[in-house]
């Protein structure tokens, strides 16, 4: 099967169909898709003889229809009418949010302090676990996605640590192996990276029995989270051992976003990322893993120890695609998550997890929501505006629980998208207990980002034995440990100071049920972050 052999599509009505489709706004108690946009229509007056007349007639109609209008959207908020007002949704958000629940969704309430504590003790008082998912069936993963499982084979070479094996390549030798590559359309970057692959491609090929081969590789571990928690830091000190190589750039976001032609969801959906492109990002490791052929006739990797890194922090918690492609849903859960796919090409694969106190920023490197939301965040920044932002998702969380489980709230892709800030990433504990279902406790490591940054040399030691890397010279590890930190804040948003003391009162609450339960799982107390605990 070649790249070309296969197709995707939507699920569902098209965009354009749901542009056409009109949404009932209530006011009161039930749905509102916040992503609407409020149409207004008008008759235009009838046409008189005198134009004075005319006119001063359209500009009484005007105004009095402005009455008119402003006094029926008040009806609507203060009397809680049931008829409605006429919506049209964005086209990327295929349904309506959940009820808010018990406590309405007002936005002129969110300063409301006591308000806000009842939402999260409603929260709290729905926490759950379930003790195991349903996994999916071999099947029906290869089923979803068959040109991936024709491309990747079920083992790879012996004697070689990272998983990589020889693919015969049948395209034209003077050929461009990357022209089609989507990585490299989208960004300059990768287009020279490409360039120099493009000029030593050849010399790396394979040949035997009158044919070609090339070697492929995907990595042997992969750091998939959390953002902002570090994982940059991570990824810069374990590129200074010379046991240990990456993809050519940093975050591929391959599992959770490009497979599924996901840029940027505001720019709806672009072609899909086939997985070609993905390999060719491990190409230059592959390479150095594979030596120089020329002198070695047997085709055998010249360097077999060494490893291959990826690191998309998006990998543990991203499942916000499933919805669109996947139709076999059940209770609003995804039928299959990114552990499913890599653990049925992989089941040795190994994976790293940095965590930070959800709550809590640093000044060393910011993790999770005060500090993703300095990040992220374009204007209007200030403890303010947070501590309002904060409290509109607490309630749309909390909407989605009167109706939904815990597990599906975390990942309802509508919820994800509307809450302006991202509490689900904090829960930390549902994507581990979902990595868990799959891959041995043995294969995941979880780093607490208090500890790397108190203690660097304990760490990195921590990441080596978890990786099964030689031991290093004094020159080398001390270069590893010692060096500054990075992907440190922006100085801009160190000058807007702390969190209000009422906003992480109020998010200590909503994560204490679920940072118990992840120290519980991990058997170690420090990831309560009672006390900011450190080694």
């Amino acid at each position: 099967m070649t790249q070309m052999d296969y197709k995707y599509s939507l699920l569902g009505s098209t965009v354009d169909d749901y542009r056409k489709r009109p949404l009932l706004l209530q006011v009161d108690d039930t749905p509102m898709n916040l992503f609407a946009v409020l149409e207004v229509k008008r008759e235009l007056p009838r046409r008189w003889s005198t134009l004075g007349f005319f006119r001063k007639i359209r500009l009484y109609s005007f105004l009095f229809g402005l009455a008119v209008m402003f006094l029926i959207m008040a009806s609507y908020i203060l009397t809680g009418d049931k008829k409605g007002l006429l919506l049209t949704p964005s086209p990327y958000h295929f349904s309506s949010l959940v009820s808010p629940g018990p406590f309405a969704f007002n936005l002129s309430s969110v300063k409301d302090y006591a308000h806000i504590k009842l939402v999260v003790k409603s929260i709290t008082s729905k926490v759950e676990f379930r003790s195991s998912r349903q996994l999916p069936e071999l099947k029906a993963l290869v089923k979803s996605e068959p040109h991936m499982f024709s491309v990747i084979p079920r083992k790879f070479l012996p004697g070689v640590k990272n998983p990589c094996w020889y693919e015969e390549y049948t395209g034209n030798i003077t050929s461009d192996p990357y022209k089609t590559n989507l990585y490299g359309r989208y960004s300059r970057r990768f287009r020279t990276v490409f360039q120099h692959l493009r000029n030593t491609f050849q010399e790396h090929l394979f040949h035997r029995n009158r044919r070609l081969y090339r070697m492929r590789c995907l990595p042997y571990f992969y750091i998939i989270g959390q953002p902002k928690c570090g994982t940059t830091d991570l990824y810069d000190r374990l590129r200074l051992h010379p046991g240990v190589k990456f993809t050519t750039f940093k975050e591929p976001h391959w599992w959770t976003r490009k497979r599924f032609g996901i840029i940027r969801l505001s720019e709806g959906f672009h072609d899909r990322y086939p997985v070609e492109d993905y390999l060719d990002l491990f190409d230059q490791a592959a390479y150095q893993i594979q030596g120089n052929l020329t002198a070695n006739a047997s085709g055998s990797p010249s360097h077999p120890n060494i490893i291959i890194g990826e690191a998309s922090a998006s990998t543990m918690w991203d499942n916000n695609a499933w919805v669109y492609f996947y139709d076999n849903t059940t209770e609003g859960e995804p039928p299959f998550l990114i552990q499913d796919f890599i653990h049925a090409l992989q089941p040795d694969a190994r994976f790293i997890v940095m965590l930070r106190d959800p709550v809590e920023r640093a000044s060393l490197s910011s993790c999770r929501l005060y500090s993703d939301y300095l990040y992220f965040g374009i204007a209007n920044k200030s403890a303010e505006d947070f501590h309002e932002k904060v409290s509109e998702s607490l309630q749309l969380f909390e909407g989605c629980l009167t109706e939904y489980t815990m597990r599906s709230c975390v990942y309802n892709t509508t919820v994800n998208n509307a809450m302006p800030v991202r509490l689900q990433v904090g829960i930390y504990i549902v994507y581990l207990m979902d990595w868990l279902t799959v891959f041995s406790r043995e294969q995941i490591l979880v780093l607490r980002l208090e500890d790397h940054a108190s203690n660097r040399k304990y760490t990195m030691h921590k990441v080596f034995d978890f990786l099964s890397l030689g031991p290093l010279t004094k020159e080398i590890e001390s270069e590893i440990t010692r060096s500054p930190a990075s992907n440190t804040r922006r100085p801009a948003d160190k000058n807007l100071g702390p969190m209000l003391a009422i906003t992480k009162e109020i998010l200590r609450d909503f994560y204490t049920p679920f940072n118990e339960k992840l120290a519980k799982v991990l058997r170690n107390d420090s990831f309560l972050w009672e006390n900011n605990s450190k080694l």
